[in-house]
């Protein structure tokens, strides 16, 4: 690789190389890698709170985003050594192993290495290294015709049924077709019993409005309704994490969202919620800061099973 492709920088007290900064890595947009690290650099300051303590699974795009793609748990060779890593089981692994070197991206010069790497998106667990969840995700997956809209109108129905059991909920969209609504929990029950709940909130709302939404896995039963997921919050499954890239055909992040703004497209009001692009997120930052900082500060602790 010709010597003019490559730029050292130093982050934080760390000196990276990086390279290929004008490939294009979302054609149809011209979005280049330089612009995607230029992203992640910025959202940093609400991002990484979010990443601090918890095993990172990415997805790398190194040809961009039409072409080949590969998910990412185990830390390649070339991880500097001063990224920190921590070897965890790895339930599933497709490498066959039953531990992986994961990368905990704790600081600003990891992110900007793993972005240099093209790792486009960012998966996190629920939980954090060493300890049980502290976080419940209800992940609301629409089946067409349904789409973000009725994702939102569902939203506020899960948002009035966890109140009631005084669990706190935060919406966000993935990035792609749908979203997430973020519950900060006590971290003191195993991902068994945050699962089992979620399954049950998922299970009663399915009851009480069948034509709009289920709880079942099956495909054959979503077209036209939101599939309420509750398996996210199984220990060895992750979630999108805020502020993340996702991997369409223009630049998507995985956006946090005002009730206000769900509220208003459940009532039909055009473009009040929408896959925002990268752009757009930053200067949502600007206006409304981190709308998830909650999530970072821990909840109660979820109603036993009944």
């Amino acid at each position: 690789m010709p010597a003019e492709q490559r730029v050292r920088v130093e982050v934080e007290g760390r000196a990276l190389e990086l390279s290929n900064l004008d490939k294009v890595l979302y054609p149809a947009s011209g979005f280049t890698k330089g612009e995607v690290i230029d992203y992640y650099t910025r959202i940093s300051p609400v991002l990484l709170p979010h990443l601090v303590d918890r095993p990172l699974t990415r997805i790398r795009y190194p040809n961009g985003v039409e072409g080949n793609f590969f998910f990412e748990k185990n830390a390649p060779a070339s991880t500097p050594d001063w990224v920190r890593l921590e070897r965890l089981p790895a339930p599933g692994s497709s490498k066959g192993r039953e531990e992986l070197d994961y990368v905990v991206c704790d600081d600003l010069a990891t992110l900007v290495w793993l972005a240099n790497l093209a790792a486009l998106e960012l998966h996190t667990p629920q939980w954090k290294i060493d300890a049980d969840p502290d976080m419940m995700v209800m992940d609301l997956d629409p089946g067409a015709p349904a789409g973000l809209v009725e994702c939102c109108g569902v939203a506020v129905l899960i948002r009035e049924r966890l109140a009631a059991d005084g669990i706190e909920s935060y919406p966000k969209t993935s990035g792609k077709k749908g979203m997430q609504l973020c519950c900060p929990i006590a971290g003191t029950q195993s991902a068994e019993e945050v699962s089992d709940y979620a399954r049950r909130i998922a299970d009663e709302l399915a009851r009480e409005v069948p034509k709009s939404i289920t709880a079942k896995m099956a495909k054959r039963l979503r077209p036209g309704k939101i599939f309420i997921d509750w398996s996210q919050n199984n220990a060895a499954k992750t979630t999108v994490t805020p502020y993340s890239l996702r991997a369409q055909p223009t630049p998507s992040a995985s956006t946090p969202l005002t009730w206000a703004e769900v509220e208003a497209a459940a009532e039909g009001e055009p473009g009040a919620v929408r896959q925002f692009g990268a752009a757009e997120v930053l200067a949502r930052i600007e206006e409304y800061g981190d709308l998830l900082a909650p999530l970072v500060d821990g909840g109660p602790q979820l109603p036993a099973g009944r």
